[in-house]
């Protein structure tokens, strides 16, 4: 499902689910997934902001409200609803977002966000998840159903082979990107995905 807003084509996401980052000690990969597609784009978060992903992913009930439902308990209250989550900038390997509100009399507001609390709110009030293209196309990966790579050369360690990607010929990596997709190590993945590019663009640049 696309839909435009302005001159950005949006693309709608679904989060997918939520695991301990492979790259990152103490932080969690959060998985989101477009809608009818095959892109697949993890977002590093905290251990706070995936505690409270994770809670509503599981429909538990804590005993006591979490910032998020305070929050969106607070909003509603006032006649406040979020129509909407926009996954809308990516920074120096940061995402950001735009929440856009409206209150009864129709008036609405965009608020920058982190987008880890934004996927929170955004699960807790059923509101659509969003993207744009150009975003999903540099950050993601593409989920398919590739032939198992040859093991001529040994897969080692996928984490250590990530780090050391500068080292690898455009070929490798995206072997190891093929093993990384099959065995659903998502963040990996992106970060090899990441390597190709640079790795491309700069052969582009020299020719």
């Amino acid at each position: 499902m696309d839909e435009n807003n302005g001159n950005d084509e949006l693309v709608k996401l679904q989060v997918a689910g939520i695991t301990y980052s492979q790259v990152q000690q103490g932080a969690y990969a959060l998985l989101l997934a477009q809608e009818g597609g095959p892109y697949r784009i993890p977002i590093v978060v905290g251990i706070a902001e995936a505690q409270s992903i994770a809670v509503r992913l599981e429909n538990i009930i804590p005993p006591r409200p979490m910032p998020h439902d305070l929050f969106v308990s607070l909003s509603h209250a006032f006649g406040i609803e979020l129509a909407k989550v926009v996954v809308s900038r990516f920074d120096d390997g940061v995402f950001m977002s735009e929440l856009t509100f409206c209150n009864d009399s129709g008036i609405s507001v965009v608020l920058d966000s982190r987008t880890s609390d934004a996927i929170a709110l955004a699960l807790r009030t059923g509101a659509p998840i969003y993207t744009t293209r150009e975003i999903m196309e540099k950050t993601g990966f593409k989920m398919g159903e590739p032939e198992p790579p040859t093991n001529d050369e040994g897969d080692g360690n996928l984490d250590d082979l990530a780090k050391h990607y500068e080292y690898c010929s455009i070929e490798r990596l995206e072997k190891m990107l093929q093993v990384c997709v099959e065995q659903e190590e998502y963040e990996i993945a992106a970060e090899i995905k990441k390597a190709i590019d640079k790795k491309k663009a700069k052969e582009h640049h020299e020719d």
